[in-house]
């Protein structure tokens, strides 16, 4: 309907295409939260694995170490681990940004910021236990063979188990990247300025969000099919090294 006259449904729906996406250049709007999304995920991801690599290393070495040899500090560290992966993993995502954005970080205005912390943390707990899996999935004789050329243990691990355990969990991290990309959604719930914080903006705008919510369902979509795609070369590609 436009100024209280009945329009066929394709024109209504032309209309509200042309409102959502390219009346007064919205579309740029969109373009905006796409690249804010992929920066959002980016930065994530790599304190994802960041934190993720610290916290599966120090689980996995003191669970292997020697009985009787237990380091003290060593200890203490992977009860912290234990806890940290305990309550990221137990507790929804959406709590966890509630938390951060209006509990811890309320006097803060850098919401993307802080829902870009958040995500980094909660995937971090996931990642962990993913890599933890990986380097588990090496064989201890690995280790033992590094240790005899003289390495040490952490030359050991970054030259040695580390690399093997990669190619092991790598389907696991493509599919981590893609959860954390979807999720980055949710940062709109404090105020982060994503791809949801555009279409609900623009919504607003032409009260109608229809579109607009339509739009970054369908951009969504192909994104992680695109990246579904990219994961599948690279995989390939590993499997192919490991043959020659």
């Amino acid at each position: 309907m436009k100024d209280g006259v009945d329009l066929p449904w394709w024109q209504d729906a032309f209309v509200g295409i042309y409102k959502a996406f390219f009346e007064e250049s919205r579309w740029q709007l969109y373009l905006d939260g796409v690249l804010t999304t992929l920066w959002i995920t980016a930065m994530a991801l790599i304190l994802g694995i960041v934190l993720g690599v610290v916290v599966a290393v120090i689980r996995t070495t003191h669970d292997q170490q020697r009985l009787g040899r237990h380091n003290p500090v060593l200890g203490v560290l992977n009860v912290i681990c234990k806890i940290y992966v305990t309550i990221i993993r137990g507790t929804p995502m959406m709590v966890q940004l509630l938390i951060m954005g209006f509990i811890i970080f309320k006097s803060s205005r850098e919401y993307t910021l802080v829902g870009t912390l958040t995500l980094g943390i909660n995937s971090g707990a996931y990642v962990a236990e993913i890599v933890r899996g990986g380097l588990m999935s090496v064989d201890i004789g690995q280790t033992e063979a590094g240790r005899s050329l003289g390495l040490n243990y952490l030359d050991t691990m970054r030259f040695i188990v580390i690399p093997q355990a990669f190619k092991n969990i790598l389907p696991a991290l493509g599919n981590e990247f893609i959860t954390l990309f979807k999720d980055t959604a949710l940062i709109s719930a404090i105020g982060g300025k994503e791809l949801v914080y555009a279409a609900k903006s623009i919504g607003s705008k032409t009260y109608d969000v229809m579109y607009p919510y339509l739009g970054i369902a369908i951009i969504y979509l192909l994104m992680v099919m695109l990246f579904t795609w990219l994961l599948g070369i690279l995989e390939r590609r590993l499997r192919q090294s490991d043959r020659r």
